[in-house]
């Protein structure tokens, strides 16, 4: 990292004249500014075809870094591609909605013309804001396409990197993220069968292994 803890592909970015923020390099610009809610599709395609850090578009190096929450922690998957370690920590502690547990994703203000190139991603999403983000990193992961997007499945961390409100979260803080959030995966494992259950449970097990101390 460079000028001040942020990363130099960051420092290379375009600001954002309302906000005065890096504007992410996947992030879609709706007549001549950014919308920070959505995503260019042309984007993921090329990130994932030329390994580029899904933050700040520059190539990458051996190890991944994925921004996650708790949940995807215990299921291994991501919606998005991975990016330089840096640039994660960086997102972790700057992104307001990352590092804000009040954030909410807003999606007024969207004109008829976005909402219909808009679709859900695909995976299960909850639609909360966790309190904590995870950076997850790795040197393995499999990009498995489906309409809408992609599933990224995670191999086994190097580093699990715990964040909430702009700096490293608590073991409390993270144990409360995940026992907030895990009764909604054990009810769809639940309604699929009672092997669905064991293996949610031993996904959360090993996931526990990575908590902090």
């Amino acid at each position: 990292m460079t000028q001040e803890g942020i990363p130099a592909g960051v420092l290379a970015l375009p600001v954002d004249p309302d906000r005065h923020v890096p504007v992410p390099w996947f992030v879609a610009w709706v007549k001549g500014k950014p919308d920070f809610r959505l995503a260019d599709d042309r984007r993921l395609d090329a990130a994932l075809a030329r390994e580029l850090c899904w933050v700040c578009g520059h190539p990458m190096g051996r190890f991944r870094a994925f921004n996650i929450g708790p949940m995807c922690a215990v299921n291994r998957i991501s919606a998005e591609p991975p990016s330089h370690r840096g640039c994660a920590v960086f997102s972790a502690l700057r992104c307001p909605f990352l590092a804000n547990p009040r954030a909410v994703r807003r999606t007024t203000g969207l004109s008829a013309e976005v909402r219909s190139t808009m679709h859900e991603p695909p995976g299960i999403m909850l639609r909360r804001n966790p309190g904590v983000a995870l950076v997850w990193v790795t040197k393995r992961y499999q990009v498995e396409r489906h309409p809408g997007g992609v599933l990224v499945h995670l191999g086994d961390p190097t580093e699990a990197l715990w964040f909430a409100q702009g700096r490293p979260a608590t073991r409390a803080e993270v144990l409360c993220a995940i026992a907030s959030g895990y009764p909604a995966l054990l009810d769809l494992a639940e309604a699929e069968s009672p092997a669905a259950v064991v293996a949610l449970e031993q996904m959360r097990d090993a996931a526990m292994r990575w908590v902090p101390a």
